[in-house]
């Protein structure tokens, strides 16, 4: 699904790598005339493949909004959109549907899981109801990376908030999906549980190869990523590779103008 094309790297030296999603000129607007709203002003991006990237800003700034758009949840209002070597802005709803469910993953603040349902069949829910058979061997591998090998039997009210969000992890890396979307993924957890699905999101990357884009508003959770994003008023402000907790929060500082509040805990998980 993902195709080979050219992406500036950080410092303006030319460099080729797997684009797993990019949009070109995309714009998000809400109403008409006096009333409209802009959510994305003609944003141009590229998203790596095997690697992680965060997207930050400010609330309102369209983070999520670009997000959505990227992983085919949203229309956009112009412009242009591709998940590997697929324009999904051309797409059908049946089409754009099967686009997601077979080269897409998902994790959302909420765990969505199903209480009836014990861990290892809420991971495998989305590939039994395609009538998929998943590959056992990724799937050992995938659990055994975010370590529930010992909670497969339990269902969600016998797991805690970390060990459900690890279960979430795990489902939407079941079906090995192009590229996997996160939406304040640890916005529920505690900084104990955020470090470890953070650490697994982390380690799906460099020992999976898998492609990860999410949105945050944690300094501490952007530091997981190979790249930071910053969004304001709709546009691509600022990026930033190779960050820390450290310099997310300085560069939010100076994006926002405001003081954003301390991580609870640093880079390892270690609260502060």
């Amino acid at each position: 699904m993902t195709t080979a094309v050219t992406i500036p790297k950080s410092g303006g030296s030319g460099g080729s790598t797997a684009v797993a999603a990019s949009g070109r000129q995309v714009t998000k607007a809400y109403g008409a005339g006096e009333t409209r709203v802009v959510a994305l002003d003609a944003v141009d991006v590229d998203i790596a493949g095997g690697r992680f990237t965060a997207i930050m800003g400010p609330s309102g700034s369209g983070k999520s909004t670009l997000m959505h758009c990227l992983a085919g949840l949203d229309t956009v209002t112009s412009g242009q959109i591709w998940v590997g070597g697929t324009e999904i802005t051309k797409l059908k709803d049946k089409k754009l549907t099967q686009l997601r469910r077979d080269h897409i993953g998902f994790i959302f603040q909420a765990f969505n899981l199903l209480p009836t349902l014990n861990a290892a069949e809420n991971i495998t829910l989305p590939m039994d109801i395609a009538g998929r058979k998943p590959d056992r061997e990724w799937l050992d591998k995938v659990i055994g990376t975010v370590g529930l090998a010992d909670r497969l039997k339990h269902r969600p009210n016998q797991l805690s908030g970390g060990q459900q969000q690890r279960v979430a992890v795990a489902r939407a890396l079941a079906a090995r999906p192009d590229i996997i979307f996160g939406d304040e993924p640890t916005g529920n957890l505690d900084s104990r549980a955020g470090a470890e699905v953070l650490g697994f999101l982390r380690k799906s990357v460099d020992e999976l190869g898998q492609t990860i884009v999410m949105v945050t508003h944690d300094p501490v959770a952007a530091s997981y990523a190979d790249r930071v994003l910053y969004l304001a008023d709709g546009r691509i402000v600022d990026e930033m590779t190779s960050p820390t907790a450290d310099t997310v929060l300085e560069r939010m500082l100076n994006l926002s103008g405001g003081t954003p509040q301390a991580p609870a805990f640093d880079a390892r998980g270690r609260t502060s």
